[in-house]
């Protein structure tokens, strides 16, 4: 038999072999990693996922750790550098395009992944505390504009979701929007609650699942939401869209799912098949809204979604000066 002869025939065996191996995928528990906190939003969509797409996925069990660190970048680096076979995939935030927007020495880029496809919207809520004059995003706006009384507004960073969802709202109304309001830092979203039930800042615009327990006993009021449509528990609270607003109009929270760099295609199609039976999934929409999330699993264009997020911010960072 000549050389050229067996060669044809081992490559046609492991490529037989590896079509075998992903028609069977999963063959063991799949791995999502986390990469924040126990608790927070990027654990529990994970652990919801967990718990329904092993129905999916010919009942193997779906694990879920956390490896948090360095705004996410840790367990996103992890993942990125995991073998493409599947079994390590990560349950990505806006972080995961956020943070190389405005770090140029991100570790991981916005793109360094395969896009398996989205999960939820998590919504930001603009809000004050019950005693608070603002009864509307456009009493606020008229108040910052104004100057009369310099306002001050929490955040966890300049540079993170929360600064960014003021610091847009400012920009959309032209104003300045690293002087037209104070930041003042602060760590969590819990912290963030805290503030300003305490009178110690003026507005803020975090996580809906920090704010929503204080509204809906009456502490809080809600002026405009960051998400793609209306929650179902604040009807009557209008989105940045329907205002008008352009930058804050295409901010939110959200959860998708990414794998390493270089997934076969049959492991991608595979998941997109899951996440459409987890988008129908009544456990699933049972525990979405639950955390107070929009289920978007299995609908849009995650790498084109991820490409816009990465761009807004980039812009942004530019625009506001923190970025050359």
């Amino acid at each position: 038999m000549s050389k050229i002869l067996k060669s044809l025939l081992a490559g046609c065996a492991l490529a037989i072999a590896t079509g075998v191996a992903q028609a069977d995928y999963p063959e063991k528990a799949v791995t999502v990693v986390a990469p924040y906190g126990a608790g927070g939003a990027s654990d529990l969509a994970a652990r919801s996922l967990a718990d329904v797409a092993r129905d999916y996925l010919g009942d193997q069990p779906v694990v879920v750790i956390n490896k948090t660190g360095n705004g996410g970048m840790n367990g996103a680096r992890f993942v990125s550098e995991s073998a493409p076979d599947g079994y390590t995939l990560l349950l990505a935030r806006v972080g995961m395009a956020l943070y190389p927007a405005v770090q140029e020495s991100s570790p991981v880029g916005w793109d360094d992944y395969t896009f398996l496809g989205s999960l939820e919207a998590t919504p930001m809520i603009l809000a004050v505390s019950a005693n608070s004059p603002y009864q509307n995003a456009q009493d606020l706006i008229e108040a910052l504009k104004s100057g009369a009384s310099p306002l001050a507004y929490g955040a966890s960073g300049a540079t993170s979701i929360d600064g960014f969802t003021v610091q847009a709202l400012l920009s959309d109304n032209d104003l300045d929007p690293l002087r037209a309001a104070t930041l003042v830092p602060y760590k969590g979203g819990s912290a963030l609650a805290t503030a300003l039930l305490g009178g110690h800042v003026d507005f803020l615009a975090v996580a809906a699942g920090s704010l929503m327990p204080h509204i809906e006993a009456g502490k809080m009021r809600a002026l405009m939401v960051y998400a793609p449509s209306r929650m179902d528990t604040l009807p009557d609270v209008p989105t940045a869209s329907e205002l008008g607003f352009e930058k804050a109009g295409q901010i939110s929270g959200w959860s998708a799912l990414y794998g390493p760099k270089g997934l076969p295609e049959e492991i991608v199609a595979q998941w997109t098949g899951v996440l459409k039976q987890v988008g129908d999934d009544p456990d699933w929409l049972t525990l979405a809204n639950r955390r107070g999330s929009i289920s978007t699993a299995g609908q849009g264009d995650l790498a084109a979604f991820a490409r816009s997020q990465y761009e807004l911010f980039n812009g942004m960072a530019k625009d506001f000066g923190y970025l050359k």
